[in-house]
Protein backbone atom coordinates (compact mmCIF):
# COMPACT_ATOMS: atom_id res chain seq x y z
CA UNK A 1 0.00 0.00 0.00
CA UNK A 2 1.03 3.59 -0.29
CA UNK A 3 1.22 5.74 2.26
CA UNK A 4 2.75 8.82 0.86
CA UNK A 5 0.84 11.70 0.53
CA UNK A 6 0.03 13.73 -2.34
CA UNK A 7 -0.64 17.68 -2.79
CA UNK A 8 -2.64 17.74 -5.87
CA UNK A 9 -3.94 21.59 -7.23
CA UNK A 10 -6.52 21.63 -9.62
CA UNK A 11 -8.02 18.47 -7.83
CA UNK A 12 -11.75 18.50 -8.56
CA UNK A 13 -12.32 17.75 -12.13
CA UNK A 14 -10.20 16.14 -15.46
CA UNK A 15 -6.71 15.21 -14.97
CA UNK A 16 -6.49 16.23 -11.29
CA UNK A 17 -9.37 14.12 -10.30
CA UNK A 18 -8.27 11.21 -12.08
CA UNK A 19 -4.75 11.40 -10.27
CA UNK A 20 -6.21 11.92 -7.36
CA UNK A 21 -8.45 9.06 -7.85
CA UNK A 22 -5.12 6.69 -8.56
CA UNK A 23 -3.19 7.68 -5.71
CA UNK A 24 -6.11 7.16 -3.49
CA UNK A 25 -6.55 3.34 -4.82
CA UNK A 26 -2.83 3.12 -3.90
CA UNK A 27 -3.81 3.71 -0.47
CA UNK A 28 -2.60 6.90 -0.34
CA UNK A 29 -3.53 9.77 1.45
CA UNK A 30 -4.83 13.38 -0.55
CA UNK A 31 -4.56 17.18 0.05
CA UNK A 32 -6.75 18.20 -2.59
CA UNK A 33 -6.22 22.17 -3.68
CA UNK A 34 -9.47 23.61 -5.89
CA UNK A 35 -11.61 26.83 -5.82
CA UNK A 36 -14.79 24.68 -5.81
CA UNK A 37 -15.47 23.07 -2.63
CA UNK A 38 -18.71 21.78 -2.82
CA UNK A 39 -16.85 19.67 -5.81
CA UNK A 40 -13.64 18.66 -3.16
CA UNK A 41 -16.20 17.69 -0.72
CA UNK A 42 -17.62 15.41 -2.68
CA UNK A 43 -14.55 14.11 -4.20
CA UNK A 44 -13.28 13.73 -0.31
CA UNK A 45 -15.86 11.74 0.36
CA UNK A 46 -16.07 9.29 -2.60
CA UNK A 47 -12.20 8.28 -1.87
CA UNK A 48 -12.42 8.08 2.20
CA UNK A 49 -15.46 5.35 1.47
CA UNK A 50 -13.76 4.10 -1.20
CA UNK A 51 -10.37 3.25 -0.16
CA UNK A 52 -10.26 4.22 3.63
CA UNK A 53 -7.53 7.15 3.49
CA UNK A 54 -7.16 10.83 4.97
CA UNK A 55 -7.50 13.44 2.59
CA UNK A 56 -7.42 17.06 3.75
CA UNK A 57 -9.04 19.80 1.53
CA UNK A 58 -7.89 23.61 0.45
CA UNK A 59 -10.47 25.58 -0.89
CA UNK A 60 -7.45 28.35 -2.77
CA UNK A 61 -7.60 30.56 -5.61
CA UNK A 62 -3.98 29.82 -7.18
CA UNK A 63 -4.97 32.83 -9.49
CA UNK A 64 -3.79 35.09 -6.48
CA UNK A 65 -0.53 35.79 -5.53
CA UNK A 66 -0.54 35.27 -1.89
CA UNK A 67 -2.49 31.69 -2.39
CA UNK A 68 0.75 29.06 -2.63
CA UNK A 69 2.01 30.78 0.47
CA UNK A 70 -1.14 29.92 2.03
CA UNK A 71 -1.49 26.52 1.22
CA UNK A 72 2.13 25.32 2.42
CA UNK A 73 1.05 27.40 5.85
CA UNK A 74 -1.82 25.42 6.08
CA UNK A 75 -0.11 22.02 4.96
CA UNK A 76 2.80 22.66 7.49
CA UNK A 77 0.23 23.62 10.56
CA UNK A 78 -1.25 20.21 10.27
CA UNK A 79 2.32 18.62 10.47
CA UNK A 80 1.40 17.30 6.71
CA UNK A 81 4.30 15.67 4.91
CA UNK A 82 3.90 16.10 1.37
CA UNK A 83 5.85 13.41 -0.35
CA UNK A 84 4.12 13.93 -4.07
CA UNK A 85 3.39 17.84 -5.17
CA UNK A 86 1.79 17.42 -8.14
CA UNK A 87 0.99 20.89 -9.94
CA UNK A 88 -1.88 20.22 -12.12
CA UNK A 89 -3.97 23.10 -12.51
CA UNK A 90 -4.34 25.41 -15.27
CA UNK A 91 -6.51 27.05 -17.63
CA UNK A 92 -6.20 28.15 -21.59
CA UNK A 93 -8.07 31.15 -23.57
CA UNK A 94 -8.48 31.15 -27.82
CA UNK A 95 -8.22 34.67 -29.25
CA UNK A 96 -5.80 37.73 -30.34
CA UNK A 97 -4.05 38.41 -27.61
CA UNK A 98 -4.56 42.19 -28.30
CA UNK A 99 -7.78 41.75 -28.18
CA UNK A 100 -8.61 38.96 -25.51
CA UNK A 101 -8.93 40.42 -21.57
CA UNK A 102 -5.72 41.09 -19.75
CA UNK A 103 -7.27 40.20 -16.56
CA UNK A 104 -7.93 36.69 -17.95
CA UNK A 105 -4.20 36.10 -19.35
CA UNK A 106 -2.89 37.99 -16.33
CA UNK A 107 -4.60 35.31 -14.09
CA UNK A 108 -3.29 32.68 -16.36
CA UNK A 109 0.40 33.69 -16.29
CA UNK A 110 -0.60 33.32 -12.20
CA UNK A 111 -1.94 30.43 -12.54
CA UNK A 112 0.07 28.47 -14.66
CA UNK A 113 3.64 30.00 -13.85
CA UNK A 114 3.36 31.42 -10.60
CA UNK A 115 1.54 29.32 -8.31
CA UNK A 116 3.22 26.32 -9.79
CA UNK A 117 6.40 28.05 -9.28
CA UNK A 118 5.86 29.41 -5.86
CA UNK A 119 4.49 25.89 -4.74
CA UNK A 120 7.49 23.83 -5.81
CA UNK A 121 9.63 26.67 -4.19
CA UNK A 122 7.88 25.87 -0.73
CA UNK A 123 7.79 22.03 -0.76
CA UNK A 124 10.82 21.71 -2.01
CA UNK A 125 13.42 22.29 0.81
CA UNK A 126 11.25 19.81 2.94
CA UNK A 127 12.09 17.20 0.30
CA UNK A 128 16.24 18.28 0.10
CA UNK A 129 15.85 17.57 3.79
CA UNK A 130 14.18 14.30 3.61
CA UNK A 131 16.08 13.63 0.29
CA UNK A 132 12.57 11.73 -1.30
CA UNK A 133 10.06 12.86 -2.89
CA UNK A 134 8.00 13.34 -6.46
CA UNK A 135 7.12 16.38 -8.28
CA UNK A 136 4.76 16.33 -11.24
CA UNK A 137 3.90 19.94 -13.08
CA UNK A 138 1.59 19.11 -15.75
CA UNK A 139 2.26 21.11 -18.99
CA UNK A 140 1.28 20.18 -22.63
CA UNK A 141 2.62 19.26 -25.88
CA UNK A 142 1.71 23.19 -26.26
CA UNK A 143 5.08 23.60 -24.22
CA UNK A 144 6.99 22.31 -27.87
CA UNK A 145 5.88 24.85 -30.17
CA UNK A 146 4.39 28.33 -30.42
CA UNK A 147 0.70 28.90 -30.34
CA UNK A 148 -0.93 31.22 -32.13
CA UNK A 149 -4.32 32.33 -31.26
CA UNK A 150 -3.18 30.91 -27.48
CA UNK A 151 0.11 33.06 -27.91
CA UNK A 152 -0.17 33.03 -23.62
CA UNK A 153 -1.18 29.52 -22.95
CA UNK A 154 1.22 28.23 -25.04
CA UNK A 155 4.38 30.23 -23.75
CA UNK A 156 3.21 29.34 -20.05
CA UNK A 157 3.44 25.91 -21.12
CA UNK A 158 7.16 26.57 -22.77
CA UNK A 159 7.87 27.40 -19.00
CA UNK A 160 6.50 24.82 -17.37
CA UNK A 161 8.46 22.18 -19.06
CA UNK A 162 11.89 23.92 -19.56
CA UNK A 163 11.26 25.14 -15.31
CA UNK A 164 10.74 21.36 -15.01
CA UNK A 165 13.45 19.98 -16.75
CA UNK A 166 15.77 22.21 -15.35
CA UNK A 167 15.24 21.53 -11.59
CA UNK A 168 15.28 17.53 -12.60
CA UNK A 169 18.99 18.09 -13.33
CA UNK A 170 19.75 20.24 -10.23
CA UNK A 171 18.43 17.13 -8.13
CA UNK A 172 19.82 14.43 -10.65
CA UNK A 173 22.07 13.55 -7.46
CA UNK A 174 19.29 13.15 -5.18
CA UNK A 175 16.42 11.07 -4.36
CA UNK A 176 13.69 13.73 -5.64
CA UNK A 177 12.42 13.92 -9.57
CA UNK A 178 10.59 15.91 -11.82
CA UNK A 179 8.66 15.16 -14.16
CA UNK A 180 6.87 17.01 -17.05
CA UNK A 181 3.23 15.48 -18.33
CA UNK A 182 2.71 16.73 -21.34
CA UNK A 183 -0.82 15.49 -22.87
CA UNK A 184 -2.16 16.34 -25.80
CA UNK A 185 -6.08 17.40 -26.39
CA UNK A 186 -7.43 15.99 -23.47
CA UNK A 187 -11.67 15.30 -22.68
CA UNK A 188 -11.92 18.13 -19.55
CA UNK A 189 -13.39 20.68 -18.47
CA UNK A 190 -10.48 22.79 -20.11
CA UNK A 191 -11.33 22.37 -23.61
CA UNK A 192 -14.77 23.65 -23.10
CA UNK A 193 -13.88 26.82 -20.94
CA UNK A 194 -10.77 27.42 -23.32
CA UNK A 195 -12.80 27.33 -26.35
CA UNK A 196 -10.27 24.91 -27.75
CA UNK A 197 -13.20 22.24 -27.99
CA UNK A 198 -14.46 23.67 -31.26
CA UNK A 199 -11.02 23.97 -33.09
CA UNK A 200 -9.36 21.17 -35.02
CA UNK A 201 -6.96 20.08 -32.47
CA UNK A 202 -9.42 19.02 -30.26
CA UNK A 203 -11.29 16.76 -32.87
CA UNK A 204 -10.75 13.43 -30.59
CA UNK A 205 -9.64 14.05 -27.23
CA UNK A 206 -8.06 11.50 -24.96
CA UNK A 207 -9.71 10.57 -21.61
CA UNK A 208 -8.51 12.36 -18.15
CA UNK A 209 -7.86 8.87 -17.07
CA UNK A 210 -5.87 7.86 -19.65
CA UNK A 211 -3.47 11.01 -19.24
CA UNK A 212 -3.81 11.01 -15.58
CA UNK A 213 -2.15 7.25 -15.34
CA UNK A 214 0.41 7.74 -17.97
CA UNK A 215 1.66 11.07 -16.22
CA UNK A 216 1.06 9.24 -12.03
CA UNK A 217 3.64 6.36 -13.54
CA UNK A 218 5.87 8.48 -15.30
CA UNK A 219 6.28 10.28 -11.65
CA UNK A 220 6.59 7.21 -10.15
CA UNK A 221 9.17 5.88 -12.28
CA UNK A 222 11.39 9.70 -12.06
CA UNK A 223 10.86 10.47 -16.06
CA UNK A 224 11.92 13.49 -17.57
CA UNK A 225 8.82 13.93 -19.57
CA UNK A 226 5.89 12.06 -20.26
CA UNK A 227 3.93 13.29 -23.72
CA UNK A 228 0.42 11.41 -23.79
CA UNK A 229 -2.90 11.74 -25.23
CA UNK A 230 -1.88 12.27 -28.69
CA UNK A 231 -1.82 9.61 -31.77
CA UNK A 232 0.74 8.50 -33.73
CA UNK A 233 0.51 11.25 -36.50
CA UNK A 234 0.40 13.61 -33.66
CA UNK A 235 3.80 12.25 -32.48
CA UNK A 236 5.14 12.37 -35.39
CA UNK A 237 4.15 15.96 -36.35
CA UNK A 238 5.54 16.75 -33.04
CA UNK A 239 8.99 15.34 -33.99
CA UNK A 240 9.34 17.22 -37.25
CA UNK A 241 7.81 20.94 -35.92
CA UNK A 242 11.59 21.60 -34.70
CA UNK A 243 12.84 21.03 -38.74
CA UNK A 244 10.07 23.02 -39.93
CA UNK A 245 10.21 26.66 -41.18
CA UNK A 246 9.37 28.34 -38.33
CA UNK A 247 7.13 30.58 -40.38
CA UNK A 248 5.23 27.49 -42.03
CA UNK A 249 5.26 26.14 -38.64
CA UNK A 250 3.07 29.04 -37.48
CA UNK A 251 0.68 29.24 -40.15
CA UNK A 252 -0.13 25.82 -40.02
CA UNK A 253 -0.81 26.05 -35.99
CA UNK A 254 -2.63 29.13 -36.33
CA UNK A 255 -4.91 27.23 -39.31
CA UNK A 256 -5.21 24.53 -36.52
CA UNK A 257 -6.61 26.98 -33.86
CA UNK A 258 -8.83 28.73 -35.47
CA UNK A 259 -12.94 28.01 -34.07
CA UNK A 260 -14.49 25.54 -36.56
CA UNK A 261 -17.52 27.18 -37.92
Amino acid sequence: MNTKTALITGASSGIGKELAKIHASNGGDLVIVARSEDKLQALSEELKSAYNISVHIIVKDLTLPEAPKEIYDEVSSAGIVIEYLINNAGFGGVGYFYERNWEDDLAMIYLNIIALTALTRYFLPDMIERNSGRILNVSSTAALIPGPLQAVYYATKAFVTSFSNALAQELSQTDITVTSLMPGATETEFGRTSGMDKTSLFSDPYSADVVAKDGYQAMLKGELNCITGVSFSQKISLKLAPLLPTKLLLKQIFEMQKPKD
